[in-house]
C-alpha cells in the first residue's frame, strides 16, 4: 500500500470566514491534491490578513509537503497573503508563480495582478493560488505535471528527469 504524502490547505478569505461566503476553492484544491496522492484535512479557512500567517505557521507544524493557499494575492488593501507566506519561504520558486500567472492570463487578463508566491519551506512545498475558483483551476493545471517531481526532489531524489 502507497503511502499518501501529506498536504495543507489554508483559505484567505474574510467574507468565507464569517460564513457569508461559501468557500469553492478548498473543496477544489483538496480534491485535487487526493487525486495526486496527497492525504489532506479539511481547508483551514481564515480572514484575510495576520491570521493567514498564524494559519501557515500552523500547518507548517505538521511538516506537511505540500501546502496551497488561495486568497489574498490581489491588490486590495487585506490582500496580504504573499506577505504573511515570505517570512516562511526558504527558497523562491519564480518560474511556477511566472506560469500560473501566463496560464491564467490567457483566459482572464488581470491574472497577471496576482502577487502569490511559491518556494519551500524546508522541505515544504508552499504556494499561493488565487481566491477565485477559476484561478485555483489555472493554478492547479499548471501544478498537475510538477507536483510529483518537486516533492520527489524536495524528499532528496536526485532524479532529475
Amino acid at each position: 500500500m502507497t503511502t499518501l504524502r501529506p498536504a495543507a490547505v489554508v483559505i484567505a478569505s474574510t467574507r468565507a470566514a464569517a460564513g457569508t461566503y461559501e468557500d469553492e476553492c478548498g473543496p477544489a484544491i483538496a480534491d485535487w491534491l487526493y487525486q495526486h496522492g496527497f492525504a489532506v484535512a479539511d481547508a483551514v479557512v481564515v480572514p484575510d490578513g495576520d491570521a493567514v500567517g498564524s494559519a501557515i505557521g500552523a500547518a507548517l507544524e505538521a511538516r506537511p509537503a505540500v501546502l496551497i493557499t488561495s486568497g489574498g494575492t490581489g491588490l486590495s488593501p487585506d490582500d496580504t497573503t504573499p506577505e504573511q507566506t515570505v517570512p516562511y519561504l526558504s527558497r523562491s520558486l519564480p518560474g511556477i508563480m511566472e506560469s500560473i500567472r501566463r496560464a491564467g492570463s490567457e483566459k482572464v487578463p488581470t491574472a497577471v495582478l496576482s502577487r502569490g508566491l511559491a518556494g519551500t519551506a524546508g522541505s515544504t512545498f508552499v504556494v499561493n493560488l488565487p481566491g477565485s475558483p477559476g484561478g485555483v483551476r489555472d493554478g492547479l493545471a499548471v501544478l498537475s505535471p510538477l507536483i510529483d517531481h518537486i516533492c520527489s526532489q524536495l524528499e532528496g531524489s536526485h532524479d532529475h528527469r
